[in-house]
């Protein structure tokens, strides 16, 4: 061959290099179709593949050497099923964060009498419309903070917290996430309890106003008055809504280092 060496290319050589690519691509996928804005089923399944693609020959290059392992074979199927797990929960943790304020404007909207009002999100959930605008703000401020970018560069990170062929989330992982439930709870309440305690004030003052004035129908005149009350409202407590964001988003970024280890 004129001195030059022929390129020998044996079965373990190329399995290393499937699996260098294959594992990360797993993860990252599972990731991106569980996560919010880029995981919405508003953006086609291809997009997201793609994507995962695409960030996959970024970062496989500088990820470390994954553990050879035949692709066929059940050491492989449970190799897939712990990243599929892993990338799960890194976007489920993000979904907990933004239906934070899905369950806020939830709050709101049945306390304003809004309840009635719900439009069917692209996701296949009837929510309130009070809900699609916080999450359309919650989302558009995400963005707008580079957020994206940030779960990104931990999910790079959980490669080498949670290495490819390691011992995955094990039970603490799952616990935390579990527990999350309750921190959504609490934080949507920390958004919505200053507009429940002004429309309560306004609810006693028309029970006041119907044992004072009989007559009138407290019904038809405290239905919009209230619905007024709780928009003004809602005007006046957007001042407060990117504090409560950052410190959301602050306090979701550590759950999700807590989860992978990183530090």
């Amino acid at each position: 061959m004129n001195g030059a060496e022929a390129l020998v290319v044996s079965d373990a050589l190329l399995v290393q290099f499937i699996g260098q690519y294959l594992w990360p691509f797993v993860r990252i996928g599972a990731f991106f179709f569980a996560m919010p804005v880029i995981g919405a089923a508003t953006v086609p399944a291809r997009t997201r593949v793609a994507l995962a693609f695409v960030t996959t020959l970024v970062v496989a290059p500088v990820l470390p050497a994954p553990p050879a392992v035949d692709l066929v074979s059940l050491s492989a199927m449970l190799m897939i099923m712990r990243e599929v797990l892993i990338g799960m929960a890194m976007g489920f943790v993000l979904q907990v964060f933004l239906h934070v304020f899905i369950l806020a404007g939830q709050f709101i909207a049945m306390k304003m009498g809004l309840g009635f009002a719900a439009m069917n999100d692209p996701s296949g959930v009837s929510v309130t419309v009070l809900s699609q605008f916080y999450l359309l703000l919650a989302t558009l401020l995400f963005l707008a903070v580079n957020g994206h970018i940030i779960v990104i560069e931990l999910m790079v990170t959980s490669f080498t917290t949670l290495p490819v062929g390691g011992g995955g989330l094990g039970p603490d992982g799952f616990l935390l996430v579990a527990s999350m439930g309750s921190w959504m709870f609490t934080c949507a309440l920390v958004i919505a309890l200053p507009l429940f305690t002004s429309l309560l004030v306004v609810n006693m003052a028309f029970g006041a106003m119907n044992r004072s004035a009989p007559q009138m129908n407290v019904f038809t005149v405290g239905f919009p008055l209230t619905l007024i009350f709780g928009l003004f409202l809602m005007w006046v407590g957007l001042a407060a809504i990117l504090p409560n964001f950052d410190l959301f988003m602050q306090e979701g970024v550590r759950y999700l280092r807590v989860l992978i280890g990183a530090p």
